[in-house]
């Protein structure tokens, strides 16, 4: 039942939210992250801008101010409080922004009690839809902004144990052919899945498993980030300018150790765990220096569509499954595609039409789920976006050949 997962998602960003304190979820990281305040406001904001406002009678805003401050890049809806300064909005207060989420909850209880209109019930839909991946977005900022703290905080206290060393990693063949690639229309999609197309996909080899940690240090002691031959010209460039030496979460001690910043605190790093926080540029260069590739997203989709989705703990786990493992539940994998529209795509009409349509330029598509994205969120259609040099989501890399 629709309310019933209303209920359930909804109290899912505050169980997120439980562990940090007021200070922890009013402070911005960098212009790409936004606080966890935010994140609660922002996903209230569209439940009352997109459902509320138009169907709710007698329907009056819980602040007014509110649809400017909460608004993320709707351009239709008005104007927006810049991203960057999303920290220093210490008004509305922590316990405003909750006492909203509760006052806009209960009148969307009483709506979908009798709502019965399919095109507002989907528009529910993408509402959760929509706070899932804020939720995924709040334990990757939360993380780098606890990362920036030299008393090195834990978000969750309880340890990892080292994993045990994965099984080798093969590749894979596929015969390929003229595949269907996109949503096949059971249950929810974003629009940037459809329409469901035939793509040709010649044959391929994927890797077994997710590259590690041991396997990317392994790059970065045979000189992988000194390598000019090894790199785009773009990634190259970040590289000399010093943005690039090491995954981003990786520091080095004093005795040459390397440890590595998680959501349970700083940790020596296993060997044996999935190689996360990576530009598309590095994950470019080391598939290089392996003398294989990236693969396409219609290869990674073709291939998954065998694999099973898993869902877990809060940092990628060393893979343990004979055959195609960790295509979800471990890491975001870049692909080598441009985001671009499919063949007859066209966005939603309205404001919601803004939700990924014109984004879709200057961005590369990444394939799968990470450890932080929500239970039941993931699919093989699933087309996730970042600019190539982005590097605070779990994104890893997986080759092909």
């Amino acid at each position: 039942m629709l309310r019933d997962l209303f209920q359930s998602v909804r109290g899912r960003s505050l169980q997120l939210a439980a562990p940090l304190s007021t200070e922890d979820c009013c402070a911005q990281s960098m212009p790409d992250a936004s606080p966890i305040k935010w994140h609660l406001a922002h996903t209230t904001w569209f439940f009352e801008t997109f459902i509320l406002e138009a169907h709710e009678p007698g329907f009056k805003p819980f602040h007014p101010a509110f649809r400017v401050l909460f608004n993320s890049y709707y351009n239709g809806v008005g104007a927006k409080h810049p991203r960057a300064q999303r920290g220093l909005l210490t008004r509305p207060s922590l316990e405003e922004v909750r006492a909203w989420r509760r006052d806009v909850d209960a009148r969307m209880a009483t709506l979908l009690e009798t709502c019965d209109d399919p095109a507002l019930l989907a528009l529910v839909t993408l509402g959760l839809q929509h706070e899932q991946q804020h939720q995924e977005l709040m334990l990757t900022d939360v993380k780098h902004l606890l990362a920036q703290n030299p008393i090195v905080p834990c978000y969750d206290g309880e340890g990892m144990a080292p994993d045990a060393p994965p099984l080798p990693l093969e590749f894979l063949d596929f015969d390929g052919g003229l595949v269907e690639i996109g949503h096949d229309g059971r249950g929810f999609a974003f629009d940037n899945e459809l329409p469901r197309h035939r793509s040709y996909v010649a044959p391929f080899a994927l890797a077994s498993r997710l590259v590690t940690n041991g396997e990317y240090l392994a790059f970065i002691e045979a000189g992988g980030y000194r390598d000019p031959a090894l790199w785009l010209a773009e990634g190259w460039d970040r590289v000399q300018a010093g943005e690039f030496g090491a995954p981003l979460y990786w520091r080095r001690q004093e005795n040459g150790a390397w440890h590595e910043f998680t959501l349970h605190g700083e940790l020596p790093l296993d060997p044996a765990r999935p190689v996360t926080h990576l530009s598309l540029y590095e994950a470019d260069s080391y598939a290089r220096w392996t003398g294989a590739r990236l693969p396409t997203e219609a290869e990674w989709e073709f291939a998954a569509r065998l694999a099973g989705i898993e869902a877990g703990r809060l940092h990628p786990a060393a893979a343990s499954d004979a055959g195609l493992a960790q295509m979800f539940g471990a890491c975001w994998q870049w692909t080598s595609s441009s985001y671009a529209p499919y063949p007859g795509y066209a966005p939603a009409p309205g404001a919601v039409g803004e939700y990924n349509g014109k984004f879709m330029v200057n961005q590369y598509v990444l394939r799968g789920s990470s450890c932080a994205t929500p239970g039941g969120h993931a699919r093989a259609s699933y087309r996730n976006f970042f600019p190539a040099g982005a590097r605070w989501q779990f994104t890893g890399i997986r080759l092909a050949r």
